[in-house]
């Protein structure tokens, strides 16, 4: 089975259970660059942890992707793109990187959840995508900041 019938899969089958939520579809995504990242952001969430994430605005239209929105549903993705859970998507707001609040930083559930690990990291997370594009960290870079609440779980074998 490849990795796109298995999400296809999974989302029919939530959508069986929960039909209200078949228009819902946003998208189906790993946490991070690499499989390391993607697998230990994906533990925070399914220990309850991990509440929000942040994305880099730029790079949805770059990406061509849309960014997400309140309601939308997403298939999250481990290190090897197996679908894993599906969350759904409660808060949206774009700020300036050196505007995220502290809040939002303790939501996402990483480090010891202070807005100044959150800063480092961060930056050094966005330094990397930007370099992929010939493009460079700016402290006022706009932020997608998106709030989730898991509504699936994927059972494993």
């Amino acid at each position: 089975m490849t990795q796109n019938t298995a999400i296809s899969e999974y989302w029919k089958a939530y959508v069986e259970e929960h039909p209200e939520a078949a228009d819902q579809f946003d998208s189906a995504w790993a946490f991070g660059d690499n499989p390391r990242l993607a697998d230990e952001l994906l533990g925070l969430v399914l220990q309850g942890i991990k509440t929000g994430t942040a994305s880099n605005e730029a790079l949805f239209e770059i990406q061509e992707q849309k960014p997400p929105f309140i309601g939308g549903h997403s298939v999250l993705l481990d290190g090897e793109g197996n679908p894993r859970a599906i969350i759904e998507t409660i808060r949206v707001e774009t700020v300036p990187f050196n505007e995220v609040t502290a809040e939002f930083a303790y939501s996402e559930g990483e480090d010891d959840r202070s807005l100044e690990s959150w800063r480092y990291e961060h930056e050094v997370y966005f330094t990397r995508e930007f370099k992929r594009y010939g493009m460079s960290f700016d402290p006022a870079m706009k932020v997608v900041c998106e709030n989730f609440r898991v509504v699936h779980v994927k059972q494993l074998p």
